[in-house]
């Protein structure tokens, strides 16, 4: 007869009316806040998402806002510095336009012969002047005549010229930048009605000459 050994081959005992499994250890079930931790955590992620959200729009509407409010700056910088030009060249055209006949005098005393002595240093002061407030001089005698700057005094025509020229400077124009404050009052001459330009003439002259001195 064998000897049992203790401890092996023993079953633990069963209730009766218990299933075997039952004597089986089983795994704790979670309790109902681990249950829900995860849950509270998909909440809690989509409220900080929901927020930051906000936020980047939020930042974005004021990022807009000031681009705005730096266009608008530079936009008002750009008109108070054009207005602040224009103010400064009509005040000197204010000015300078009162000074315009004591310029003539000048031209005048000049083309006569009559500018000497104190008078001249002074008038070359006074050019100077005018000059670095911006003030022009223009017209001369042979330039096109364009009505925008020049006024026709007197008119005539003539044979030499091939459009309406001007023949004589009676006064000068003058102009600050772009604005002119007074045109150039001018003698004009227009091509004689039926006349061939002496420049025509000329060159009909040598095609003659030319055609004459070549041999046949």
């Amino acid at each position: 007869m064998t000897e049992e050994t203790p401890g092996f081959d023993e079953k633990p005992d069963v209730p009766s009316g218990a299933d075997a499994d039952d004597a089986e250890p089983k795994a704790a079930a979670p309790s109902e806040e681990e249950a829900a931790a995860p849950a509270g955590d998909v909440q809690q992620t989509a409220a900080l998402t929901a927020q930051l959200d906000q936020v980047r729009t939020a930042l974005s509407e004021r990022t807009g806002d000031l681009q705005r409010l730096q266009a608008e700056y530079q936009n008002y910088r750009r008109r108070v510095e054009r207005d602040r030009v224009m103010v400064k060249e009509v005040a000197a055209a204010g000015l300078l336009t009162e000074l315009l006949p004591v310029l003539d005098d000048v031209g005048r005393a000049r083309e006569h012969g009559e500018l000497v002595g104190g008078f001249k240093s002074v008038a070359e002061s006074l050019e100077t002047v005018v000059a670095k407030l911006g003030l022009q001089q223009f017209g001369k005698e042979g330039e096109p005549f364009d009505p925008t700057i020049h006024e026709a005094l007197m008119h005539s025509y003539a044979p030499d010229v091939t459009e309406t020229t001007c023949v004589a400077i009676l006064q000068p124009g003058y102009r600050i930048g772009e604005r002119t404050i007074r045109p150039a009052r001018v003698a004009v001459a227009e091509p004689q009605p039926g006349a061939t330009p002496a420049a025509a003439k000329e060159e009909k002259a040598d095609d003659e000459e030319s055609g004459g001195t070549e041999e046949v």
